[in-house]
This record gives structure tokens, C-alpha cells and sequence, in this order.
């Protein structure tokens, strides 16, 4: 790819003066009546578009280059990358695996240098630009396997970063590490030799204890939610805490509430106490059902499970400090259409349905619902059986 055309002042002035349009019309307008390469325009304003969101200082900054779809995808957003920015300074920090390298440029801001590798030719160039224009002269480029570049350096790194591809051959997701490009496990004693300090960003789909069972090094494990998404979870090694117990933590990037954090042997040693539903049904986030903490969950803040399966939890009181979502019972009800339908006439409610004995979209379509309005339908377990509660979500 030539680069140079997209610096001409002509191209950047009309990806600048139609973001807000749509890119199928502009096409069509402007089809043989610019002497730029028009697609390529068109395709900077449709990821901009689509980035605004995840990447908003990027998406804002015509001196950057946007790849290929997938590669954009496929990135950490601004906000995850600096959070794993956090507490990682020194000299020297390396991105075996640079993509689009919004992980690499936050995480190099608190080192002198960076070294960003990436094998994909096409997306290698956009990033070397990109990066240049956003740190001058900050960053090394190696382009090609960046554990083939580790192997021959003589250099050691403060911090090594890896979010290794997720994707076979034939495009199926893969959720064991070994299975993934590249393999981190079986290069895990050359990682170790050239640094003291390793974070790898790894499918939200791994199953941690897999991850414990693939690189028994681990000290901790971060899972990263967005809005009670998860997005991330990241395995980290520090030489310096060899030894310490296994640590999980869990952390919303948006609910402003502390980490939740605990060691994996405190969940084997919880135990769950249970009742009917009370007066509140409590959901914890997403990060933590993730991270398992199912018994210390409730251990924690004094809640009872409605059943060993059904990981919703009750009590009288709660505290707005509580890592979930906290929903009021008003009622249970039959889960007979008639009735559903004199408590909502409209037909709206939102319907969420956790260790029911169908689906929300299954129970929606049988009852004649559709998610809306301020009201919840919960269906789930208790230890007498399958139940539908009437609740609203408490401030």
C-alpha cells in the first residue's frame, strides 16, 4: 500500500469534510469526480465511523492510517489498553504481536522505547506509520514473528506483551493458549529469559483454570468488563512475585467500584448458604460469574444463592458498594399468558432468564413479549423449583 496519496491535502480534507455521511451514497456521488483513489477515502471515513466509540481520539485524528475491518475489530479500545498501561514502566517494552498497535503505544508510554512487531505486510505499514506519527522516534519496527526477533536480539525487555491471534485456518475460534500464533506456551521459557515481567491478552472465552493448567507461572489473572461486558482477560508473570499465592481480579472499567479480588483457593473453601427469593434478587457482573467466585460471592456480602446452579442471589438489604446488578421483587407470578399479560398490558418488560427452563428469547416469544419499559421479568431456579419474578432495578 502507498501511503503517500493518503497525505496528499486533497484526500485527508474529504475523509474530513464527510465523517458524518454515509460511505455506500458517497460512492456513488463522488465515483470518477476526485483524483485520489476514492475507495481507499471511503474506507478511512467507514472506520472512523465504526471506531468512534473504541478508539475516539484515533477515529478523530486525520494523521492516522485505519486498516482492513478486522484488524480494527480485532484491537483492545483506548480505554482497555491504558488500563493494562497501568503500573508497567522502565527502559525497554516489546508488542510481539502489534496489530493496529493501540495496545503497544499505551503500553509504551511508560518506557523509553518501544519495539512493535507485526508479520501481516499491509497492516505492519499503516502501523509503523501510525505510531511514528503519534511518538517519533519512540519505537522499533520489526516486521515479521516476533518471538523469531526475540530469539536473535541480544536485548532484555523491562516487559514483553503478547495478545496472541485467536483464529485458526479455517477461521474457528480457539480458546486454548497452545493452540493459539503464537504458541506462548510452548515459547514460555524464552519469554522468561528476556524478561522479568510478561502480560498476555488472551480470548475472554479461555477458561481460567485452563489458563492456570497451561502456564502453571501465573501469579494473576485480570478479567476486564466494559459496561458488564467482559472484554479481556490478562495473565500475568512478574520474577519478582515468584512464589506469591494465585490471585484473581476482576474490574469494570465503568461501574467506578473497587476491583473484586481473591485468591482461587478462598472460592474452594466458600460455602453458599440458600433460600426462596426475598425482597431483592442480586446478579453479580459478568466479570465475576467469569471468574467463578460463585460461593465467595455471596460469602462476601451476605447473600444466600436461590439454588447451586442459578447464580443469582438474595437478601433484604444491600449496599450500593455491591459489584452487581440489584433488582427489587414486587412479585412472583404464573407464568401463564393471561396473567402475564394484566401485569404487563403493553407487552414490554425486559426478560432475563438465568437457570430457567428456557431461554428469554424463547420465553418471550411464548408469552408475546418484547424487551422495554422499566420493568424485569426474571426467570430462574430456586431450590423449589422454576419461578418468574416481577422486579425493577434499584438506583
Amino acid at each position: 500500500m502507498d501511503l503517500s496519496e493518503f497525505n496528499s491535502a486533497e484526500f485527508t480534507q474529504f475523509v474530513q469534510d464527510h465523517l458524518e455521511e454515509d460511505p455506500a451514497l458517497l460512492l456513488f456521488k463522488y465515483q470518477g469526480k476526485v483524483s485520489f483513489d476514492l475507495k481507499t477515502a471511503i474506507q478511512q471515513i467507514a472506520a472512523r465511523q465504526k471506531s468512534v466509540k473504541k478508539l475516539p481520539t484515533w477515529s478523530k485524528n486525520l494523521s492516522l492510517f485505519f486498516p482492513a475491518s478486522i484488524s480494527v475489530e480485532q484491537c483492545s479500545s483506548e480505554q482497555t489498553a491504558r488500563f493494562k498501561s497501568i503500573g508497567h514502566t522502565g527502559d525497554w517494552m516489546i508488542d510481539l504481536t502489534g496489530g493496529f498497535g493501540v495496545d503497544c503505544y499505551h503500553l509504551s508510554e511508560g518506557f523509553e522505547h518501544g519495539v512493535y512487531c507485526e508479520q501481516q505486510s499491509e497492516l505492519f505499514k499503516i502501523t509503523k506509520h501510525n505510531l511514528s506519527t503519534l511518538n517519533p522516534g519512540k519505537f522499533d519496527f520489526v516486521e515479521g514473528d516476533g518471538l523469531d526477533y526475540l530469539r536473535k536480539t541480544a536485548r532484555r525487555f523491562d516487559l514483553i506483551y503478547a495478545d496472541p491471534a485467536r483464529r485458526g485456518t479455517s477461521n474457528q475460534k480457539l480458546y486454548k493458549l497452545q493452540d493459539c500464533e503464537p504458541n506462548v506456551v510452548e515459547a514460555w521459557p524464552l519469554l522468561q529469559s528476556k524478561s522479568d515481567s510478561i502480560l498476555l491478552k488472551v480470548s475472554p472465552m479461555l477458561d481460567l483454570t485452563q489458563a492456570w493448567l497451561e502456564l502453571p507461572d501465573l501469579q494473576k489473572i485480570t478479567v476486564v468488563s466494559v459496561k458488564n461486558e467482559v472484554k479481556e482477560l490478562l495473565l500475568h508473570w512478574e520474577k519478582a512475585k515468584e512464589g506469591t499465592p494465585r490471585l484473581i481480579t476482576v474490574v469494570d472499567l465503568e461501574t467506578g467500584l473497587p476491583p473484586f479480588e481473591f485468591e482461587p483457593r478462598a472460592e474452594e473453601r466458600a460455602q453458599s448458604q440458600f433460600a426462596e427469593a426475598g425482597k431483592f434478587l442480586i446478579e453479580p457482573l459478568a466479570g465475576i460469574l467469569k471468574a467463578g467466585a460463585f460461593n465467595l460471592f455471596g460469602e462476601r456480602f451476605g447473600l444466600k444463592k436461590l439454588e447451586r446452579n442459578s447464580h443469582l442471589y438474595t437478601s433484604e438489604t444491600f449496599t450500593t458498594s455491591i459489584p452487581g446488578r440489584v433488582f427489587e421483587v414486587l412479585q412472583e407470578i404464573s407464568p401463564k399468558k393471561q396473567e402475564i399479560k394484566t401485569f404487563f398490558p403493553s407487552g414490554k418488560v425486559n426478560v432475563i432468564c438465568r437457570n430457567y427452563v428456557m431461554g428469554a428469547e424463547e420465553l418471550k416469544k411464548k408469552l408475546g413479549l418484547k424487551d422495554g419499559g422499566e420493568d424485569f421479568l426474571i426467570g430462574t431456579k430456586t431450590g423449589t423449583g422454576f419461578k418468574l419474578y416481577w422486579c425493577k432495578r434499584t438506583e
